[in-house]
């Protein structure tokens, strides 16, 4: 082994060491104790045989397991629900579509039943842990991320973590004790450095001081070393440790030069030529139009020639202008393109790898340093180190689902509180069948030698049985058993409400009707009020805790699903109807090379939500009764309805009444055309009608049109008519007029005179 390894091989052994503390075994001790009690065995071997001893029954009435599983089903009636946001419009888009892959990502590790046992650890060890992973080995080496449960006896935080999430914790650890066959189909290709681990630790991880042969129950711990290989062979078992501690790495914000390849340059060149093309092109439409346009103003005499010469020339020299505008417009862009500037992040070791390069540092043109946080895991099995590197996330893999937070990395049960009320619970019962078994099974007192012992032993307690004693002694008098207390009647009542007050789960919670109201309303608030300490533990733990769990699983899902990838979803609320969803769609140009990606999942930007309440249940009486007033108020159509209900064979039902709900829309399209023909025929009909009246308007327009004619021609002609008559009565009156001046001044005196 190399020194570096063996240094960390050591350095995980003395974190494991310190993780293991009095606090933790106290802990194991304490959540032990209560995983037993939830299973029903709540008797030491010492307390059983001290009731045998005492002739009392050593059963026991267990009311920790039905309260349990009531707070178990609150918590997880429905599958948590994530919502995505982006941080742009693109980003949104990719968003709504990492909602769908979580829920792929859910039901394909069966997300439902770990989450229902972590809730359970929960419950009854004080913690719970889902692990986010990535399976290398799905989709055909691809990858699929998946989540899975991880016993809470086998993680081992930094005991001075003081948060709930452990997001403050130095480093979080498993352990467990495991055969190197195992191991084997973990690491395949690791099997020398497996079968050559030696451990000094292996089977000393105890999860409790009680003597495995006190309980009927069988822990991990117990079967250690009952392990065989596939051939039937004992497989060495050895100490296996993943420990994950959180690192700032150094990283790089890097701008570089990217400019095109050759093709594509050739490419773009061709697509700046045919846009200056077509823009000269257009620029001479639009000058010849102007000149159309003028010479037309021309002719109507609107402007003169001469003005239309310099429109047409002052036109050219704007289009000349704005080609060559057009020219430098392009020509940048082409530029922009030429040295365009791509932003990337690298860690500082791939940074220092590219600048050994030279060619590639001269196209570097800023790079920024900064510091994240990431994990980074060691995996280490026995004294051999076989994996260590950094993963691509920034908080722990292992999510905490805490009952009663502490302050430290040790919560308290929600069994842990109950223990006492249970074991006062047993007692009581314990007593009051051994007093009945008093009352129903006589002693007595007889004086020695006045009765045979073997009879009377035999036949004290029969029916019926006639028992004989010797004549000059005392005759045996029956020994009656003490009363009991009337209030001891009473403690098996009081521990049992204890109980159920202290759980926050009461007995109308778990369908007992006698201790419910009577009205229906009544028994809702009673579910309302009843439920309201668990939703306060499932609002200020469990939903913190599960979006924590989808923010991680974003990290792993964004680095693993950096290909094209189509999923696949059923959909829960729309019966037999699936989605398909794809991301890192390709967009290729007309050379076929990938130029950008749609759907680009790895580059989106998003911050993820628990939706609240997800997983808590639903009144299915009064969700029906709401979603029937939204029927009636036509909110939401039948089908709608009863896809929410439980009636038998639904599905058929639907596909029935879609078929009638076809035939029924055909009949009434059929109706409809039935209808629109009738109105088609009684249009008909009644333009008939109103043409033989248009026909008769139209002959009588034409009537008064030709009378309107005739009218005016003889309008016309009595103008003409009259306009001659006054020509010629005009000149009449100016040869009158010349003929009179004519006289006047022949009849003058002579001037010579």
């Amino acid at each position: 082994m190399a020194r570096g390894n063996k240094k960390i091989v050591d350095q995980t052994h003395d974190l494991y060491r310190k993780a293991n503390s009095t606090s933790r075994r106290k802990w194991e001790n304490t959540s032990q104790q209560s995983y037993e009690f939830f299973l029903g065995e709540q008797l030491t071997e010492d307390e059983q045989d001290e009731l045998r001893s005492a002739g009392m029954p050593n059963f026991t009435v267990n009311r920790i397991t039905p309260v349990i599983e009531m707070m178990k089903f609150f918590a997880t009636a429905n599958t948590p629900r994530w919502q995505a946001v982006g941080a742009e419009g693109s980003d949104s888009d990719v968003a709504a579509v990492h909602s769908d892959i979580a829920d792929y990502c859910w039901y394909n590790s069966n997300g439902d039943s770990i989450y229902a046992q972590v809730i359970q650890d929960s419950l009854v060890k004080g913690v719970g842990y889902i692990q986010v992973d990535v399976d290398p080995n799905q989709d055909r080496g691809l990858g699929e991320v998946v989540f899975k449960r991880v016993e809470p006896f086998d993680v081992y935080p930094d005991p001075t973590s003081r948060d709930f999430l452990f997001r403050d914790a130095s480093y979080v650890m498993i352990r467990k004790d495991l055969p190197k066959s195992q191991i084997e189909k973990l690491f395949p290709s690791k099997k020398r450095q497996i079968n050559s681990a030696n451990s000094d630790s292996a089977g000393q991880n105890n999860y409790s001081n009680r003597d495995a042969l006190e309980t009927d129950l069988i822990f991990p711990a117990d079967s250690a070393g009952d392990s065989y290989d596939s051939t039937g062979e004992e497989s060495p078992i050895v100490d296996y440790y993943e420990c994950y501690s959180k690192e700032k790495i150094s990283f790089m914000n890097v701008f570089i030069n990217m400019p095109p390849g050759p093709d594509e340059m050739e490419e773009l060149k061709k697509e700046v030529e045919i846009n200056l093309k077509d823009y000269e092109a257009e620029m001479m439409v639009q000058i010849e139009e102007k000149a159309l346009q003028l010479a037309e103003s021309v002719q109507k005499g609107e402007i003169i020639e001469e003005r239309a010469q310099l429109e047409i020339e002052r036109a050219r020299r704007e289009a000349f202008a704005g080609i060559e505008q057009q020219k430098m417009i392009v020509l940048n862009k082409l530029k922009e393109k030429e040295s365009k500037i791509e932003n990337r992040v690298m860690l500082k070791e791939e940074y220092d790898i590219l600048m050994e390069d030279k060619q590639i540092a001269d196209t570097i043109v800023d790079a920024i340093d900064f510091y994240e946080d990431r994990i980074r895991l060691t995996i280490v099995v026995g004294d051999k180190l076989l994996y260590n590197q950094v993963l691509p996330i920034k908080d722990y893999p292992i999510i905490p689902f805490v009952y009663q937070y502490t302050g430290t990395p040790f919560p308290v049960s929600a069994v842990s509180p109950l223990v006492g009320k249970q074991q006062e619970l047993n007692k009581a019962h314990q007593i009051l069948i051994h007093n009945a078994n008093l009352a129903s099974n006589l002693r007595w007192m007889y004086e020695e030698g006045s009765v045979p012992e073997d009879e009377w032993e035999k036949y004290s307690s029969a029916p019926g049985a006639l028992l004989k004693y010797r004549q000059g002694f005392t005759p045996p008098t029956p020994v009656q058993p003490l009363p009991l207390n009337q209030a001891f009647y009473g403690i098996t009542q009081n521990a049992r409400q204890d109980m159920e007050y202290v759980a926050g789960v009461y007995s109308s919670m778990q369908g007992d009707t006698g201790s419910g109201p009577e009205t229906y309303r009544g028994l809702l608030q009673m579910d309302e009020y009843g439920t309201r300490r668990i939703k306060q533990w499932m609002q200020n733990v469990i939903e913190p805790a599960l979006e924590h769990l989808g923010m991680i699983f974003k990290d792993w899902a964004q680095d693993t699903y950096l290909a094209h990838k189509v999923f696949r979803i059923v959909q829960p609320n729309n019966i037999n109807e699936e989605k398909v969803v794809e991301i890192n769609v390709p967009i290729f140009n007309d050379f076929g090379d990938s130029i950008n990606k749609w759907n680009d999942y790895a580059t989106a930007q998003f911050d993820v939500r628990i939706i609240g309440g997800s997983t808590l249940p639903l009144n299915r009486w009064a969700l029906l009764e709401e979603y029937f007033k939204w029927y009636q108020s036509g909110l939401i159509d039948d089908i709608a309805m009863l896809q929410e209900t439980d009636v038998r064979n639904k599905e058929a039902i639907i596909k029935r009444k879609s078929v009638y709900m076809q035939l029924r829309n055909k009949l009434e399209e059929m109706e409809s055309l039935v209808k629109d023909r009738n109105g088609t025929i009684e249009t008909l009909e009644r333009q008939l009608v109103q043409s033989g009246i248009k026909q008769k308007v139209q002959d009588a327009d034409m009537s008064i049109q030709k009378d309107v004619l005739e009218s005016e021609a003889a309008q016309s002609s009595y103008r003409d008519k009259l306009k001659n008559e006054t020509n010629t009565k005009m000149k009449e009156l100016g040869m009158a007029i010349g003929a009179r001046q004519r006289e006047i001044e022949s009849s003058k005196p002579d001037a010579k005179e």
